[in-house]
């Protein structure tokens, strides 16, 4: 992340120390370590839901595409047991000569 040394480190304690005092800096300490671990934790928990949310898109996605193969195969199942009924239904509208001249 930052490429901080140890020189570097102790001249920005030695800074802190005379801006902020002996007293103060210990309490400053605290709080820039509290801030420090709120952040990674809102930050852990953003990314916790993040992913969840990407999880759940892809399961949305998925479920859309078999939801559209449902339909497409009920589609073609509907059309192919409607022509063997289009047959069937000339041949029950026929005559029968026999019966015509009752």
């Amino acid at each position: 992340m930052f490429d901080i040394g140890m020189p570097e480190l102790i001249l920005i304690f030695v800074v802190a120390l005379l801006v902020f005092g002996p007293k103060k800096l210990p309490e400053l300490g605290k709080s820039l370590g509290r801030a420090m671990h709120e952040f990674k934790r809102a930050a852990n928990e953003f990314k916790n839901n993040l992913e969840n949310e990407v999880g759940t898109a892809e399961i949305k996605e998925d479920l859309l595409k078999q939801q559209k193969e449902i339909q497409t195969t009920l589609a073609a199942a509907s059309t192919l047991e409607d022509k063997p009924k289009a047959e069937e239904a000339p041949a029950a509208t026929k005559e029968d000569p026999k019966t015509s001249h009752v």
